[in-house]
């Protein structure tokens, strides 16, 4: 079933858009119910499919990581509505998209292989939604909307009951200006006693739902955050010291973690490189340095890719830089921040040395 399922996506991934065009048309056919539960436009719902569909194939042959993934993303689906007529309507879409773009690959032996891999998929995601009798989201009011730069912006929210998050998970958001366009935002603090969550959002290229953010939330403004998601955490207790790898806003994850560490005198050790393009981009490097003067565990090395001239600073890539200091072949390593990065940065850590199974990363990062 891996071989068949893994052989045949990869005919079908440089169709990438064809095949979500076409998923979406049959998806809407079987059950044209599901079609409110999509945004107007469609565009980057199609790019969303696909980056979910790659990473789902590259996992398939590794249950440990895939079904606590699965399990994540059908107590997710809840926010929608979605029962059980719906994965049977999107199954049935999925492998029409596949086989129409399969070619040659496609047989009888192929389209039995992808009907068992989705029905391993849909009934995680189902028993998991069926098992989960919290709320499928919470709203939240926006009590702060801080700029700190024309592309970069603080939003502090106030849930109406504690969203039960573990530091470094990610949540889905909807915010008013863009309705059911839900994207994934992370906290950059550890659950407090007030229950306000600070996300910091980056407005990027063609993001309707950042570039808003940015420019147009105001408090009062009520989003809805849907239940947590994610394996970027730390287990104190373990005896593993921590590498921590954040490009840009990829900090967030890193600095809710780093928070709640802080509530204790004696941690595993944690190596944080946090990089940027230029100075502005390592805009919370300061904080971070405050934390590392009253918590001797704590190392932050900050990198920049351009002005070579900086004093205080590492020069290069993230990817340049950490390989630079070793493999940490010893060290548990998170990494967070653009898909680019993400790539950039696992790969040379795994030709330098690096075990994979020692790193530890999350998918959803675009907008």
């Amino acid at each position: 079933m891996v071989r068949l399922v893994r052989e045949s996506f990869a005919v079908v991934e440089p169709h990438a858009e064809q095949v979500a065009q076409f998923f979406y048309a049959m998806l809407f056919s079987i059950a044209p119910s599901a079609r409110d539960m999509f945004p107007a436009n469609m565009q980057v719902q199609r790019s969303r499919l696909l980056r979910a569909l790659v990473h789902v194939v590259q996992m398939v042959d590794r249950p440990d990581d895939l079904v606590p993934f699965l399990r994540q993303l059908g107590r997710d689906h809840r926010k929608f509505g979605v029962v059980s007529a719906h994965y049977e309507a999107v199954g049935m879409a999925l492998i029409a998209a596949v086989k129409r773009h399969a070619g040659g690959m496609w047989n009888d032996e192929t389209e039995r292989a992808w009907a068992e891999a989705y029905t391993i998929m849909a009934r995680a995601m189902l028993d998991a939604a069926a098992a989960d009798d919290g709320p499928a989201w919470w709203p939240a009011q926006v009590v702060d909307h801080e700029r700190i730069g024309w592309d970069l912006a603080v939003v502090r929210v106030r849930p109406d009951f504690p969203v039960p998050y573990v530091p470094g998970q990610y949540l889905s958001v909807e915010v008013p200006q863009r309705p059911r366009l839900w994207r994934y935002l992370t906290p950059a603090n550890a659950p407090r006693d007030d229950g306000v969550i600070e996300f910091h959002i980056r407005g990027v290229d063609q993001g309707w739902v950042s570039r808003s953010v940015v420019a147009h939330t105001k408090p009062g403004d009520v989003w809805r955050l849907g239940p947590p998601m994610g394996r970027i955490t730390v287990d104190r207790e373990a005896d593993r010291d921590i590498l921590m790898i954040a490009g840009g806003t990829g900090i967030a994850p890193m600095r809710a973690i780093i928070d709640h560490l802080a509530q204790w005198g004696e941690n595993p050790h944690v190596h944080l490189f946090t990089g940027g393009r230029v100075r502005e981009d390592l805009y919370d490097l300061t904080h971070l340095q405050n934390v590392a003067v009253t918590n001797p565990w704590l190392t932050v090395v900050p990198v920049l890719e351009n002005e070579p001239d900086a004093p205080g600073f590492e020069h290069g890539t993230l990817a340049d830089v950490v390989t630079r200091y070793g493999a940490w072949e010893d060290r548990h390593v998170l990494v967070s921040g653009s898909p680019a990065m993400i790539r950039s940065t696992v790969s040379r850590m795994l030709v330098a040395g690096t075990p994979l199974d020692h790193i530890t990363y999350d998918p959803f990062t675009l907008d």
